[in-house]
């Protein structure tokens, strides 16, 4: 069994740890304000700065340091298994607006990188989709045939540089991988720099979508502005239940030096084994690669967090001899109902909010493709794929129903069932780990810590009341329903919940 306990967090911020921005003090009136400075956010501020608009970003954490500093970083337009799905429910027209948009992004980010001399790690890589089992080669072969006709290099392989033989893959010729911080940290530079304004440690906990709109924030300062997007990953402001859309999963990493000659060079993911995403970035001036491994998807506040880290550095360190775990942490991920992202107005009766979500898991060509499209909308440009991410689609049966019912089925079981199950007692819970106990008739998240003092907090998400579960792993307590995360005192870690875990007495 490997363990991958001694080893540090996030290699992106490791490596790229970048400077410290203030925090919101005093009012301020702006053109547009973006609201989350990950991918999605950043690359909209900076299409408006260039575009000519006065622009603020308020990020509750630190730049780039949530979902973005913890991605696998790949850049490609081959995302999974979803062009035969898209050429059948959004029929052809639909399969390459989507491969042209995903490209369009890639190739964007190249050409932002060159202009602002970014030395980002950028590298051209194929990228793959395998399976091992013969009965999904059909499968493979269709999602080939529903690529190449939606505008991409792609072709069907039996033989990829994995060091395990597949039953059959899906090859798009040159995509690309990139450094997600370095990237994004000159891309916040280059706003400064354009006379944007970018706030850390901000966090927004009210909307007004008046005319202009006007921010509230947990300092006390206002924004007002004439646009705002709501760029947090999942959505802290939902006046169209996007929630209902969305589904939250969380995803393990695990990286470490690799000896060049067991590179498997490209860009490698397969559905089958709970997802195992494969890929490496330069790593040192040895010569060595970083090998990145991520996979274990799960619902956040389910399972055993540790086997799942045991399970994929066990499979990281059986099939690439003599790689040495260095880095392993955590990423989450918002599925939409119908695989496509969620991008466009926040709900059918506004006129100048504006939402990104629900990437899949990709992200950072996501993030780039929402940037454009919603600097699109907001100055007044014509965006061929606008309507294809509209937010404001029409459920349809086909698309979402199966999808739609089964996450909403989850929601109300957690929202139910977990109030029903048995709760330890207080004393039962070990010194480093949490459980939800009912404390004087309520439940109580409790956390003891490795001094043996208890840290008690209300159990209700302050999302919208689902009990959180904790995660033994990352030390953190977690919500199943919409993905809330927060710390062992309370804090919000991750949305969309915006206030922290009420404290309680043990």
């Amino acid at each position: 069994m490997t363990d991958y306990r001694h080893v540090k967090g996030s290699y992106w911020l490791q490596t790229a740890p970048g400077p410290s921005r203030p925090v919101l003090a005093e009012d301020l009136r702006v053109d547009v304000a973006v609201i989350g400075a990950g991918i999605a956010g950043l690359s909209t501020a900076w299409e408006l700065a260039r575009a000519g608009r006065s622009v603020a970003v308020l990020e509750a954490g630190r730049v780039a340091a949530g979902v973005t500093g913890h991605t696998t970083a790949k850049l490609t337009a081959l995302h999974t298994l979803i062009y035969d799905r898209l050429r059948r429910t959004r029929g052809a027209e639909g399969a390459r607006l989507y491969a042209r948009s995903q490209t369009e992004a890639v190739e964007h980010i190249a050409e932002v990188a060159d202009e602002l001399g970014v030395d980002c790690e950028w590298e051209r890589r194929n990228a793959y989709t395998y399976v091992h089992d013969p009965s999904r080669v059909a499968e493979v072969r269709a999602e080939a045939e529903a690529a190449r006709e939606a505008g991409l290099p792609a072709s069907f392989v039996t033989e990829t540089g994995l060091p395990f033989p597949v039953a059959g893959a899906v090859r798009v010729a040159g995509q690309a991988q990139f450094h997600p911080r370095k990237y994004l940290l000159a891309l916040a530079d280059d706003l400064a720099a354009r006379g944007a304004l970018v706030y850390e440690d901000t966090t927004v906990v009210g909307l007004d979508e008046g005319e202009p709109c006007r921010l509230a924030t947990d300092s006390g300062a206002t924004v007002t502005a004439r646009d705002v997007v709501v760029a947090t990953h999942y959505p802290i402001f939902d006046r169209a239940m996007l929630f209902t859309r969305l589904s939250p999963r969380r995803e393990l990493v695990v990286a470490g030096a690799l000896d060049t000659e067991y590179d498997p060079d490209g860009m490698y993911i397969t559905p089958e084994q709970g997802t195992r995403s494969v890929r490496t970035a330069p790593y040192g001036e040895d010569g060595r690669r970083l090998l990145v491994v991520t996979g274990e998807h799960f619902t956040p506040g389910t399972g055993d967090t540790p086997a799942r880290f045991e399970r994929l550095a066990d499979w990281a360190t059986e099939h690439f001899p003599g790689v040495g775990l260095t880095h392993a942490w955590a990423t989450q991920d918002n599925d939409s109902t119908d695989t496509v992202p969620l991008v466009g107005p926040l709900h059918p009766g506004t006129r100048h909010a504006y939402v990104a979500t629900g990437f899949g898991g990709w992200g950072m060509s996501g993030g780039v493709m929402a940037g454009r499209l919603l600097t699109a909308l907001i100055t007044g440009e014509k965006c061929a794929w606008s309507e294809l991410y509209d937010p404001r689609r029409v459920l349809s049966a086909v698309r979402e129903a199966p999808a739609f019912l089964k996450h909403q089925a989850q929601v109300a079981r957690h929202f139910v069932g977990d109030r029903l199950r048995t709760t330890p007692e207080v004393d039962a819970v070990p010194p480093g780990e949490g459980a939800v106990v009912r404390v004087r008739g309520k439940h109580a998240a409790v956390y003891r810590d490795e001094e043996g003092e208890v840290h008690a907090l209300s159990a209700r998400c302050t999302h919208m009341g689902c009990l959180v579960a904790f995660n033994a792993a990352e030390r953190a307590w977690e919500c199943p329903c919409h993905g809330s995360r927060f710390d062992t005192d309370g804090k919000v870690v991750q949305g969309p919940a915006t206030s922290p875990l009420e404290r309680r007495e043990p």
